[in-house]
């Protein structure tokens, strides 16, 4: 299992290497020809009624066992000290390897990425779609696995929007995102179902699942039993307009470690940022709270502090997921990376670290958004569930 997720970003760079080098060298106009599908949008059949009844339509759920990528536990490199100060080469981090009363329901980011230059692709990934699959698997050991503190996680497969349906205001874009989320939401109605009546729950994705997330919580959550359930919502890699997102939805930005029932993003950046072909694509698409987005900045919960804004030195980063050279192994390095909320609402990295190829330009970190603070992650998880408990 270890060696399968730690080919993660050299599957991510050969998946995205077309996107990669159009967003390096050619225009926006050519980028979105060579990503965003030219056929038209073909209307997803609704799934079965009790289509999330089979447990072959998560990738992650109570039972799975062994198999589960959301259960990936990494190691901290030899010499490194874990977080109770002893050398831990060779053993997971203290105390994680204990599971607290807790469920997750994580939605994968986009794995779908077919060339639109060299295929047919669709604007909604096909179930059954073995490279997407395989892909989708993979994210969640490196992404989801920092959530494997929980006694449940539950990661469903769905049939997510195409990578090129985020690089276009097309309409069949917005169909296609709005498809998946109608996958995503069945999925998340029968998890709630499942899980005990009186079990904490926390709500978590990266970037497409990000959005879905996000969705979840104000057309499904909000003013309902479920909102006084969510110890703590994770939507990290997509972004949320301080003035024009956060006031629509029912949980507040978290302005304390030890807080619960709060809602905690960022978007990974090194030193001299340029964010411009994320947030200009951004900033056209309407906000939650309807109209157009102001330029005003968007939400940064630092993830190494549990507050919004603010910085803090990498001897602060309890651990960053760090894969080797030849991507056969990969371990938690303390102190690797600092950072610091800028003006704009960008998570400040410090200089490039080395962790990988999958950098995409303007110095943009988004595919590490939770390996680069994975052990913080971790821990603040715990700690705003506790939170939500004690307060019970």
């Amino acid at each position: 299992m270890a060696r399968k997720f730690l080919y993660i970003i050299a599957v991510i760079i050969v998946a995205c290497i077309a996107g990669v080098i159009a967003l390096a060298i050619w225009s926006r106009e050519a980028t979105e020809i060579a990503l965003v599908p030219r056929g038209e949008f073909v209307e997803q059949e609704a799934l079965a009624a009790n289509a999330y009844e089979d447990p072959a339509m998560w990738y992650s759920r109570p039972g799975i066992g062994v198999n589960d990528p959301s259960r990936y536990q990494p190691a901290y490199a030899p010499g490194a000290e874990a977080q109770d100060g002893q050398d831990n080469a060779s053993e997971a981090p203290a105390g994680q390897s204990d599971t607290t009363e807790f469920a997750v329901f994580f939605v994968h980011p986009t794995s779908y990425i077919p060339l639109a230059l060299t295929e047919d692709a669709l604007w909604n990934a096909p179930l059954g779609d073995d490279e997407a699959e395989d892909r989708a698997r993979l994210f969640l050991r490196g992404m989801a696995s920092a959530f494997n503190r929980a006694d449940e996680i539950w990661a469903p497969r769905y049939r997510q929007a195409v990578a090129g349906a985020f690089l276009t205001d097309q309409a069949e874009a917005g169909q296609a995102i709005d498809a998946a989320y109608g996958d995503v939401r069945e999925a998340f109605r029968y998890f709630a179902d499942s899980i005990d009546a009186d079990q904490p729950i926390v709500i978590a994705g990266h970037s497409q699942g990000s959005l879905h997330i996000l969705r979840l919580l104000r057309e499904e959550i909000a003013g309902t039993s479920l909102e006084a359930r969510i110890a703590a919502a994770y939507p990290i890699g997509w972004p949320i307009s301080v003035e024009d997102d956060l006031p629509a939805l029912p949980l507040p930005a978290c302005s304390d470690p030890n807080q619960a029932g709060c809602l905690t993003t960022w978007l990974s950046f090194a030193n001299n940022p340029d964010s411009s072909m994320l947030m200009d694509r951004y900033q056209a698409t309407d906000s939650m709270t309807g109209g157009s987005r102001g330029d005003g900045p968007i939400l940064c919960v630092n993830p190494l502090t549990g507050t919004a804004g603010g910085e803090a030195p990498e001897s602060a980063n309890l651990g960053t997921l760090v894969p080797n050279d030849d991507f056969s192994s990969a371990e938690l390095v303390p102190e690797a990376v600092p950072a610091r909320c800028d003006e704009e609402g960008l998570l400040i990295i410090g200089n490039p670290p080395r962790v990988g190829q999958g950098v995409l330009p303007g110095n943009n970190y988004h595919v590490y958004d939770i390996p680069l603070f994975w052990a913080n992650l971790q821990e603040d998880v715990v700690r705003r569930v506790s939170a939500w408990t004690t307060a019970r």
